[in-house]
Formats: structure tokens, C-alpha cells, sequence
């Protein structure tokens, strides 16, 4: 938002707004800082700009001044350890007074003088008392004995420590405002319990519209009636009809649950109070609960308008289910703001938005309908809204005209939008870097490598005999990936190291769906257990290289077993439970237990076994694809093709998809369609 409050404060006001305010703000402390120099330059500095007093010494008092009968007085300054001579009137004609008749400088209240500077009276006297003995022809000038008031530096005594206390508690309770107050708002110690939301209105309204927002398309239609009742709230109420008090925004990071809410805020060009559930949470005890009664009452006064709560299950937690752990300031904070949703009516034209990616541990009271009536779902986005969310990133990029959109959201299944955002930001980047005035397709695919398997290593010493490993355990994983029927298609595999334990990877194009049959995580599993049988083939021992397949491999085999019911001995039974207190309570005995680790292991050895058989088959594309890598680096599909020829089951997803389409729509086959042979699926699996 920094560039928007920027833009905000740039342009000019329309009407009936206020004119933003320009340039910085004049600061009281150089008010305070003028006054203490001041007075430190007169305590310091005062005495040596006297009005017309000119420097002498008591040889020249002596020898020129009381010999000739020029002096008219002499007085002595005791508090000072000053001597001030006074020369007579109708004296100051000669030559050696004339530094005293500058008529430019200021006039003293007893008239032009000398002065110098003793160490003590006494031997002033003294020096006096001797001269007039050597010199008994010279008249005596008596030295009148006097003190003057010195009230600067009494008064800086006394002031200037009450200036410094003041000027420490002024800075303090400043410090504490901006701490406490937030927003922008007056603060202080007393205002601690007032609300720390950022106010977006008038010169700080949300630029963002449902433009700005892509690949949520669904969530856009779920929340375009809570805009509209805010820009024409009689539409609804004239029918007796009531808006949600509420909508929570769920999904994982990253995939737009909060420009979702600027943009809703944008486009009912409304108030919009934006703030975290941390910023309730305090070390004070009832804190939280007044900072929930500031905010909705802050948000009576500018109704009609939004409230925004990221990541609410900072205080939304479910009440009472862990003593141990339980929040008395939290529970309070979480009553109050329960209150506060249920205390106001629904014409009153506040919404409450909140966002959260962990929905399961929320309050059920949060939930019910008279609170956060609606739930919208923001899951990461699909091929089309990828492509969708890269052409709004795309846009302050200078890209090259061959980049493929499409195919750049191909390979970026799984990718939220922050995610996306980054890949543009990283392949400019990497554009900038070589020297490149366009972005095109080699920097984004830089990017991508970059984001899913971390830095490249370019400077990693890695031995020949490491090197020939890795390729082998890499081209385990394609080969498995390219003749198991429901594994992933390859889209890359390469030996360059990466990040801090990457040494190589095969990437892929997983199907975006959303069920998974038995045989489909079979042959994952296989194909994640393709580097690890390569090793043991070819080289008859394996490394350490397979840490990171083993564990998605028991992963997904323990989650075959105890959440999907996907086994025989083990039964339709799912032991997940997302409700749990306690996670380390297990729902079953130790019995199941042991028999959920049994049946674990075999499915894994079965799969091992399984994979060893398909590449001893295909031992000599292996070795094609490993010698290649150890030449090349990196293999795209179109080269293990050149090298092995194309999928064998590519041709067969084609013809299932023709099949499909000489459906009639009743369901029946179209006359002359011969009926589909399910049983040459599993071909792949023997």
C-alpha cells in the first residue's frame, strides 16, 4: 500500500475532501533547542561582548593611565575578580583612548572603561599600595569596592535541568502515543485501549478494484452482494431482507484473501478499517476487549463500512478445549468481539471481514449464522486463473512478445499468487541481470527453477563419481514418470544443484484434480521411489540422495492407511481427526498400531519391488537418459522423446477424451462406437 498512500497523497483533493497535506511537518524541539543554545551562548559568551568595555593590564593602569592623572575612577568587581578603570571626560581626546569614543558600539550605563582581570582583591591592593609608595608624586585614585548580580547562571542552574525533564517527557509520552495510539490517532498512555486499525477514507481510499483481482472469480460473485448492499443498502432493506454481519475469507497464504477485502473496499468506495488479530492481543489485562469497543465504535461513526481483520484466528480460537493453554485476555477479547458482532443491527451497513488459513481452529460461536454468516472459499488458483493472475503481473513488465502465458501457467500447478507475483518479479530480475531489454520465456523458466528448487549452485564442487549417481537416481524418476500410467507427465529433469540440499530434481505437470484413486497413488509412490531402485540397480548400494522422496512416500503411504481407508486389513476406517485436542492421543490400540505400521511397510516394499521390475525392463532408457544428463544437465520432454520415444500413454488420454465426446447426452455410446475396455489400464501395473 505504500505506493497507493503515495499516489493518494500526490493528487488533488475533490470536492468537499480535504486538501493532503505536503511536506514535512515543523517540529516544537527546534523551538526548544533555540531556547537552550540561547541561553548557553549568553551563560558562556555574555561577558566578552560588554558595551564599551575595552582590555587592559595593570602595567599600563599603572604606568600610563594613573601617572599622566587620566584616570577619574577605579572600581573592583570582587564577585568577578574584575578591575574597571574610568578615564575622564576631557581625557578621552588622546590618542590612546580613542578605542573608547567608537561611537558604534553600544554605550555602558556608567560610561566608556577598561577592564582587566585579577586573581584576588587582595593582591590587587597590595600591588596598589606599593605603587603609590614608589610613585608618591602620583595622585591616589580611589578603587571603590563593589559586587554585581549574576542572575544567568543561577537561573540556568535552575532551569535547565527542569528543561532537559520536560523535554525527556514530552519525547517519552510521544513515544507511548505512537505506540499505543496507532492509526494515525491522538495516543498516550490513557489511550492504550483505543483501537490500533488503519483507517483508509477520503485522501487514503483503496485504489484496488475486482480489476486488480484475478483467478478468484468465484469468490468475487460470493462477495459482490455485500458491495452492492454497501453502495445501495435501500435495495435490500425496503424487501425486509438483512446482509451478512459477516464474511470469513479462507484459504492457504498467499492466495489473495486479503486484496480480495481492498478490493471489495475499492469498489463500495467505503471506509475501510484494516488491522491484524495481533494488534488486540496485549500484555494488559482487558486491553483487547477495549480495543473491540473502540473499533466498532469508530466504525458506527463512519458508517457505512468495512472492517478487516487479518488473520483472526489470533483471537478466534476455540474456547476451552486445552485448560492448560487457555488465554483468560484472549477468551475476553474473543467475548467482546462476539458481543460487538451480534449487538449491532444489520441496517447499520457494517462489514465484518476477517481472513484466516486455519479455519479449524475457530471458534464454533465465530462461525454461526448472526456472525460470519458466509464462508468464502479462496483456494489456489487453477490453469485459468494462473494465467489470468500472470497477465495482471505481467503488466509493469517489459516482456518479449514470444512469451507463452499459457504455458508458463502450465507449469506452475499448485502456485498461489504470491507465488506468481514472485516468479515475474525473479525472471525481471534475472532479464535485468543478463543485460536483456525484455523478459522472455528462458527468464521465466530461470525463475521457476529458482523459486521450486532455491539458488543455483553454480560454485558446488561435486565429484565425478557423485555426479554419475545423480544423474542415475534422476533418471530413475523420469523413467518411472514416463511408463507409469498414472504418474505425472515430465516436464524437466536436471543435475544442476540447487539451494541447500537439491542436488537435482525432476519436475513435473501434476493433473489438477481433486480425488485420487488407489492406483494413482500407487504409482506416485513408485515414481518417487524411481531414483532410490536406480541406485541399487546400477551401482548395487544406494546413498543418502532419497531423503526427501522417503518422506513423501511414507506420507502418503501412512495416509493411504489410517485417513483414506485405501487397505484391506486396516479397513474403511479414517483415524484423522481435525478436531483433536491432543494430538499425540492415538484413537486406536497399540495393537492397530502395530498393524498400521505393518501394512505401511508392506505397501512401500510392494511399490519398491515393483519399480526395481520397471527399470531392470527398461535398463537400457535409463542408462540413455542418465548418459545424457551427465553431458546436457537438463532434459526437457521433447528430449526424453528424441532419446526414448513419446509416452506410451499419451496417445491413449487422446482417445479416451474422442470416446467421451460421441457420449450421447443421455449417457449412452453413439451408434457404431465400440464400448471402452477398462481392463487395458492396468497393463502399465504388471
Amino acid at each position: 500500500m505504500a505506493k497507493e498512500d503515495l499516489k493518494q497523497n500526490d493528487r488533488k483533493a475533490r470536492p468537499g475532501e480535504e486538501t493532503p497535506r505536503k511536506g514535512p511537518k515543523f517540529s516544537i524541539y527546534w523551538v526548544w533547542a533555540a531556547i537552550i543554545v540561547m541561553l548557553l551562548g549568553f551563560n558562556f559568551f555574555g561577558g566578552k561582548f560588554a558595551p564599551s568595555a575595552e582590555p587592559t593590564d595593570l602595567v599600563e593602569l599603572q604606568e600610563t593611565m594613573l601617572t599622566a592623572g587620566d584616570v577619574e575612577k577605579m572600581m573592583v568587581i570582587g564577585n568577578k575578580n574584575l578591575v574597571r578603570v574610568y578615564i575622564k571626560k576631557d581625557r578621552l581626546d588622546k590618542p590612546q583612548y580613542a578605542k573608547l569614543n567608537n561611537k558604534s558600539r553600544p554605550a555602558s550605563k556608567d560610561g566608556p572603561h577598561f577592564q582587566f582581570s585579577i586573581n584576588k582583591v587582595e593582591s590587587f591592593e597590595q600591588d596598589m599600595r606599593e605603587f603609590y609608595k614608589a610613585n608618591p608624586t602620583v595622585k591616589r585614585v580611589p578603587a571603590i569596592a563593589d559586587t554585581e548580580g549574576d542572575w544567568l547562571v543561577p537561573l540556568l542552574n535552575i532551569a535547565l535541568p527542569i528543561l532537559i525533564i520536560v523535554l525527556i517527557w514530552i519525547l517519552l509520552m510521544r513515544k507511548m502515543g505512537s505506540g499505543a495510539g496507532g492509526g494515525g490517532g491522538p495516543g498516550g498512555i490513557f489511550n492504550i485501549g483505543k483501537s490500533r486499525a488503519t483507517l483508509f477514507d477520503k485522501g487514503t481510499r483503496v485504489n484496488i478494484t475486482f480489476n486488480d483481482v484475478a483467478g478468484l472469480d468465484e469468490a468475487k460473485v460470493e462477495v459482490m452482494e455485500i458491495v452492492d448492499f454497501l453502495k445501495n443498502p435501500k435495495k435490500y432493506t425496503s424487501l425486509g431482507g438483512k446482509i451478512p454481519k459477516g464474511a470469513l475469507l479462507i484459504g492457504p497464504p498467499g492466495t489473495g484473501k486479503t486484496l480480495l477485502a481492498k478490493a471489495m473496499a475499492g469498489e463500495a468506495q467505503v471506509p475501510f478499517f484494516s488491522m491484524s488479530g495481533s494488534d488486540f492481543v496485549e500484555l494488559f489485562v482487558g486491553v483487547g476487549a477495549s480495543r473491540v469497543r473502540d473499533l466498532f465504535k469508530q466504525a458506527r461513526e463512519k458508517s457505512p463500512c468495512i472492517i478487516f481483520i487479518d488473520e483472526i484466528d489470533a483471537i478466534g480460537r476455540a474456547r476451552g478445549k486445552n485448560a492448560i493453554m487457555s488465554n483468560d485476555e484472549r477468551e475476553s477479547t474473543l467475548n467482546q468481539l462476539l458481543v460487538e458482532m451480534d449487538g449491532f443491527s444489520g441496517e447499520s451497513g457494517i462489514i465484518v471481514l476477517a481472513a484466516t488459513n486455519r479455519p479449524d481452529v475457530l471458534d464454533t460461536a465465530l462461525l454461526r449464522p448472526g456472525r460470519f454468516d458466509r464462508q468464502i472459499s479462496i483456494d489456489r488458483p487453477d490453469l485459468k486463473g494462473r494465467e489470468h493472475i500472470f497477465k495482471v503481473h505481467l503488466k509493469p513488465i517489459k516482456i518479449s512478445q514470444t512469451l507463452d502465458i499459457f504455458k508458463l501457467a502450465e507449469q506452475t500447478p499448485g502456485f498461489a499468487g504470491a507465488d506468481i507475483a514472485n516468479i515475474c518479479n525473479e525472471a525481471a530480475l534475472i532479464a535485468a541481470r543478463k543485460g536483456k531489454e525484455a523478459v522472455d520465456m528462458a527468464d521465466f523458466q530461470d525463475a521457476i527453477d529458482r523459486v521450486i528448487g532455491g539458488l543455483e549452485k553454480k560454485n558446488k564442487i561435486i565429484s565425478p563419481e557423485e555426479k554419475k549417481i545423480i544423474a542415475y537416481h534422476e533418471a530413475g524418476h523420469a523413467i518411472c514418470g514416463w511408463y507409469l500410467e498414472h504418474a505425472y507427465p515430465l516436464l524437466k529433469v536436471t543435475i544442476v544443484p540447487r539451494g541447500t540440499a537439491a542436488l537435482g530434481y525432476a519436475q513435473y505437470t501434476p493433473k489438477e484434480q481433486y480425488l485420487y484413486n488407489t492406483d494413482q497413488l500407487i504409482d506416485q509412490i513408485c515414481m518417487s521411489l524411481g531414483g532410490r531402485a536406480s541406485e541399487d540397480i546400477f551401482f548395487g548400494k544406494i546413498s543418502t540422495g532419497a531423503q526427501n522422496d522417503l518422506q513423501q512416500i511414507t506420507r502418503t503411504a501412512y495416509a493411504m492407511v489410517t485417513i483414506y481407508g485405501m487397505n484391506e486389513k486396516i479397513g474403511n476406517i479414517s483415524f484423522y481427526d481435525p478436531q483433536a485436542d491432543n494430538q499425540f492421543t492415538k484413537p486406536y490400540s497399540e495393537e492397530t498400531s502395530k498393524l498400521i505400521d505393518e501394512e505401511v511397510r508392506k505397501l512401500i516394499e510392494t511399490s519398491y519391488e515393483r519399480t526395481k521390475k520397471l527399470l531392470e525392463s527398461k535398463r537400457s532408457d535409463v542408462e540413455k537418459l542418465a548418459e545424457a544428463l551427465l553431458e546436457k544437465e537438463v532434459l526437457f520432454q521433447s528430449d526424453v522423446e528424441t532419446l526414448i520415444g513419446k509416452r506410451p500413454f499419451e496417445e491413449k488420454k487422446i482417445l479416451d477424451v474422442d470416446h467421451l465426446e460421441k457420449h450421447n447426452p443421455d449417457g449412452t455410446l453413439s451408434e457404431g462406437v465400440p464400448p471402452y475396455d477398462s481392463g487395458v489400464t492396468n497393463k502399465a501395473h504388471n
